[in-house]
């Protein structure tokens, strides 16, 4: 008789530079879209959890923002977001974009993990835009400068490699239970992900300094009756400028963010919505802690 492997339960930290494709991995390893992906840098601010559950074991994980320079308060917050993150996980996946050079801040990166005494992976990911012969160079200069318990070149867009990648993870799991119920996906609230879904939005339709001086709060969500659910949602930007960007001629852009937002956030909650967004301004917003803490910005 075959016996059963004992259940599994583990968390894992999600850490890299901007764009290094965590929220998409994070998304495919879920299957669901919990976290907003852009091309943009720093389109994650704070740390999102995901689960995924399998009949032997079941995995936390914690995106967390790019590791950047800060240049306000805001991003302060997010490198230490991430920073903390690894304090609390059982294996770090430590994620590199393979298509771009080793630079100042992957070396920061791995001074950071000096300090780690856990598991840590190094996925090489969008490995589906190298030729083969370009990716044994790229896994040598990560050797010399670190041993890793693991290197995992993957398309965390295709999903390539990704069953090797979560083998090799789980056996650095602890035997026990599952701690979240199996249709469980995120600890994020419904307000949370509706403000991250129509900031998405707002990232694609902007360009410049727009996108990074934005942020979304959910002011009201009121059930109309079973299948239609009204939502009125701020728009935060920091001058007078960038309300007239985000509103656009004839307020041709803020319609396009409401529409398309709309259609995500009826996807989320399956029933229909009448989304109302409107512009604020307030100054500086990334500097003030009042005002981070308002938006769910502030300290971890």
């Amino acid at each position: 008789m075959t016996k059963t492997k004992e259940h599994r339960f583990g968390s894992v930290a999600l850490i890299g530079r901007p764009n290094a494709g965590k929220s998409t991995l994070l998304n495919y390893l879920v299957g669901e879209k919990v976290a907003i992906v852009t091309d943009k840098p720093q389109t994650t601010r704070t740390r999102i959890m995901g689960i995924v559950t399998k009949p032997q074991w079941q995995m936390v994980i914690f995106d967390t923002p790019g590791i950047h320079k800060p240049k306000d308060r805001l991003g302060k917050n997010m490198v230490d977001t991430a920073a903390g993150v690894l304090e609390v996980a059982d294996v770090v996946y430590y994620i590199v974009d393979a298509a771009t050079e080793f630079g100042a801040g992957e070396a920061y990166i791995l001074q950071m993990l000096e300090k780690v005494k856990k598991p840590v992976f190094l996925l090489l990911n969008k490995v589906d835009l190298l030729a083969k012969e370009e990716l044994l160079p790229i896994i040598a200069a990560f050797h010399e400068r670190r041993q890793f318990d693991h290197i995992f070149p993957l398309s965390a867009l295709k999903g390539d490699n990704i069953p090797d990648l979560l083998a090799a993870t789980v056996e650095h799991f602890q035997p026990g239970p599952p701690c979240y119920d199996e249709d469980e996906m995120t600890d994020q609230p419904e307000r949370v992900m509706i403000a991250e879904m129509i900031r998405e939005k707002v990232m694609l339709a902007t360009r410049q300094e727009v996108p990074y001086s934005v942020a979304v709060l959910v002011e009201k969500m009121t059930d109309r009756h079973e299948n239609l659910m009204d939502i009125h949602a701020a728009i935060v930007v920091e001058r007078s400028s960038q309300k007239g960007i985000l509103i656009g001629k004839g307020g041709g852009t803020l319609k396009w963010i409401g529409t398309e937002a709309r259609k995500d956030i009826e996807d989320l909650l399956g029933i229909q919505v009448n989304l109302q967004l409107w512009v604020r301004v307030k100054e500086d917003w990334r500097n003030k802690v009042h005002q981070l803490k308002e938006l769910g910005l502030g300290e971890n």
